[in-house]
């Protein structure tokens, strides 16, 4: 009886092994299994742990650099370098330092290639992006420092006064400084956005398509 007991273990042990392995076989040679993308497998592999939002992450890191160039580039070099000169030179860094470390830190965080160009004026990975990136310094800079002036002028401070300097009422440093160029850059971003989505809609009726949102 003992005997019979032990075959039958022995054959269910078998069964139930070559059971799985056929599972496993029919999973290998499956052709019509729809594709996962990457976002949706990390989603599973992933251990739980604090996530940030992407938005978050971005906001900050733009922030955060822009305020360290204000730091080092400006405040470093305020007593050497004045008006024109420093204003040059500060787009220069933050024109590099967009290139190089936080169009790189953004796509870092995608989760899928090209996710996070959205959240970025100049998109294209040539060597002359870089330049690009200058320029559109420029462009912030120019409107980072009006708004110091107008704010000093609403306050009373002299019209005429720089402020990049001790002077103004409301002086340069980098956290204010930070939002302002954040703030300044997420607007053009928006904007560029928009009538990026403009003129898609418009070619899409022209060719008679329909763009579904």
């Amino acid at each position: 009886m003992a005997k019979n007991n032990k075959n039958d273990t022995g054959r269910s042990a078998a069964s139930y092994y070559k059971l799985k392995t056929d599972a496993v076989d029919r999973l290998v040679d499956a052709k019509d299994a729809p594709e996962v993308s990457d976002a949706e497998i990390k989603k599973y592999t992933s251990k739980k742990k604090l996530r940030i939002p992407m938005w978050l992450k971005i906001v900050f890191v733009k922030f955060w650099f822009a305020g360290a160039v204000c730091y080092f580039f400006l405040w470093g070099l305020g007593m050497y370098l004045q008006g024109l000169d420093l204003m040059v030179v500060l787009a220069v860094g933050l024109g590099v330092v967009t290139d190089i470390l936080v169009n790189r830190a953004l796509r870092h965080f995608e989760a899928e290639p090209g996710s996070n160009d959205k959240w970025m004026m100049v998109t294209t990975r040539k060597f002359w992006s870089v330049f690009l990136n200058v320029l559109y310094a420029g462009v912030l800079l120019y409107c980072v420092f009006r708004t110091y002036y107008a704010i000093n002028v609403l306050i009373g401070v002299n019209a005429n006064a720089d402020p990049t300097q001790e002077q103004s009422m409301l002086g340069v440093e980098p956290i204010l400084f930070g939002l302002f160029y954040l703030g300044f850059d997420m607007l053009f971003i928006i904007i560029k956005r928009t009538l990026k989505s403009i003129f898609r809609d418009a070619a899409a009726k022209a060719s008679g398509n329909v763009i579904k949102k």
